[in-house]
């Protein structure tokens, strides 16, 4: 099973559209993976008829429309593995303890907010994926997205993307 995992798309502050590789990477996605900030319904709209599935969050810049259609966090069992994704998870110094804590029943946990790809995996044994920004790269040197493959009820082969620099 192919996971594309995608935040903070900021549509349409950040960009006008999403980068053509990322529409690629949907068309061979089993499920897409959306760590909130989308900001725009259309683009939830538009991800949710091109992608095979779609799961996906509400982040602190998304409005009462897209609150309306997202939980705040959603949990999803894929291929035996059992997935999270959340938006927020506050600070990355105790970050793992804390997602240790609120998800002990969880094996991934995909997140976004801070535009910044991370990859770790916490003493508890949680998996932590945040695929930073296809659009708004902030500090970082590129904007960044992640794939990911399940086998045999394990995540691997985790990927991360940087995208050209558009002009």
């Amino acid at each position: 099973m192919r996971l594309l995992l995608v935040a903070d798309t900021h549509l349409p502050k950040r960009a006008k559209e999403l980068p053509s590789e990322l529409w690629d990477e949907v068309a061979h996605a089993d499920v897409v993976v959306h760590a909130g900030d989308w900001v725009d319904l259309d683009a939830f709209d538009q991800l949710a008829v091109e992608s095979k599935r779609l799961v996906g969050v509400y982040g602190n810049n998304d409005g009462p429309e897209l609150r309306e259609w997202l939980p705040e966090v959603a949990r999803v069992n894929l291929g035996g593995v059992r997935l999270a994704v959340v938006h927020e998870t506050g600070d990355a110094k105790g970050r793992e303890q804390r997602c240790d804590a609120l998800y002990p029943e969880t094996d991934v946990l995909v997140f976004g907010h801070s535009h910044i790809p991370w990859d770790s995996v916490t003493p508890g044994g949680l998996r932590l994926l945040n695929p930073g920004s296809p659009t708004d790269r902030r500090r970082q040197p590129s904007c960044t997205y992640q794939t990911a493959e399940i086998r045999g009820g394990e995540l691997v082969d985790v990927e991360l993307h940087e995208l050209p620099r558009r002009g």
